[in-house]
């Protein structure tokens, strides 16, 4: 049997029913619209730092395989962090980058990270990757490369069939328990979280606030425009930017994949003064964008959290992923959930020197993870 790999700098040459039947089951960030979008609006390529290279595996001149992949200058909007181990490089008088990733541009979410023809052997093609991609990565110059935020099956024949490091880190989500709606979710907790999210709830409607959904034919051109116009000013009041993605980006999802987004707003006497933008499909929903233009209490909370968990329960979406980082989510039911990435690097020192440090690194990720699990608000069964 005869494998090969092959690189491609654009999504637009893969066929859209290659990648749509390889990623039937990758979640909403991973479909085609999406992604191409990122590359057509310019929010990836260019001087972004991103630059796209999808990697397709052949068997006998047919794509049995497809990793989304782009290399990397610089170690920003993926969130698992690196830059240690950049700094070391640079310290020893050496580079880190270029790097490969396989991954989301600025989505940092747990799913499928390679997509498979139907009939693929899949062990035989994740133990070719084992000395292929390394191999392609010396090829191109590349000092490294790093899968981010595979899924549980990824997980399992990347431990199986690989040498890659393993790095362990941890994200909260929220899970759905055939809940019958946001009063019946409350009700699984403790009085006492409960009271104190219901208060939460209740200054939203004491401030004069008023909140809407939009999604389908009601997410217009114009709900967009004020939702960027929210991203925009949160971005530039905490980072000095205006963000990673571009208004032609935000125009042409709503386009090409408006079924798949939904849209919280925020009106204080009529006025728009926040917004949350979520993705979502039958089995997901992920939150990851939000802008304020003025600040009230508890209002990230309602948008961001609230209405995604609402949203979820009315459409039956089993997982929702709010986004990274945020202990604050724990006491709100989202519960720790382990997040995996593996890690090849050419240096052999360095090779060695990561695979020492993920390692113990994962022994406080386990602890941190029973530590937050004690705080989840749940009654005790």
């Amino acid at each position: 049997m005869s494998y090969s790999i092959r690189h491609c700098d654009a999504i637009a040459h893969i066929p859209e029913s290659t990648w749509a039947t390889c990623f039937a089951q990758g979640g909403p960030a991973l479909q085609y619209p999406f992604l191409k979008a990122l590359e057509d609006s310019g929010s990836v390529g260019g001087d972004s730092g991103w630059q796209p290279k999808h990697l397709l595996i052949y068997h006998n001149e047919v794509i049995c395989a497809i990793l989304p992949g782009y290399v990397k200058h610089h170690s920003y909007g993926e969130y698992v962090f690196d830059h240690a181990w950049a700094n070391a490089y640079a310290q020893h008088g050496l580079n880190y980058y270029p790097k490969w990733i396989n991954a989301i541009p600025f989505t940092p979410v747990t799913g499928q990270r390679i997509g498979f023809v139907s009939g693929s052997e899949v062990s035989v093609i994740y133990q070719y990757l084992n000395t292929a991609l390394p191999q392609w990565l010396e090829e191109q110059g590349y000092h490294s490369g790093h899968i981010l935020f595979a899924n549980d099956a990824e997980r399992q024949q990347f431990q199986a069939q690989t040498s890659f490091a393993h790095r362990w880190s941890l994200q909260f989500e929220w899970r759905n328990q055939q809940y019958l709606d946001f009063d019946h979710y409350l009700s699984f907790m403790v009085a006492r979280r409960r009271k104190t999210i219901k208060k939460e709830r209740q200054k939203i409607a004491q401030q004069g606030l008023v909140i809407e959904q939009f999604y389908g034919d009601s997410l217009t051109p114009e709900i967009m425009a004020v939702f960027y116009e929210c991203y925009q000013a949160t971005y530039l009041k905490r980072s000095g930017h205006t963000g990673y993605l571009s208004q032609a980006f935000f125009t042409q999802i709503l386009r090409d994949f408006q079924d798949s987004l939904m849209v919280v707003m925020a009106f204080h006497e009529a006025r728009p003064v926040a917004s949350a933008l979520f993705l979502y499909d039958k089995c997901d929903l992920y939150g990851r964008y939000w802008g304020a233009l003025e600040e009230f209490d508890g209002l990230h909370f309602e948008c961001c959290y609230y209405r995604g968990i609402e949203f979820a329960i009315a459409n039956d979406i089993q997982r929702f992923n709010p986004g990274t980082q945020g202990e604050h989510k724990i006491l709100r039911g989202f519960a720790p959930v382990f997040c995996h990435s593996f890690h090849y690097l050419q240096h052999p020192d360095f090779a060695t020197a990561v695979e020492d440090f993920v390692r113990r690194e994962a022994t406080g990720i386990h602890a941190y993870k029973l530590q937050c699990d004690e705080l989840l608000p749940f009654k005790q069964e």
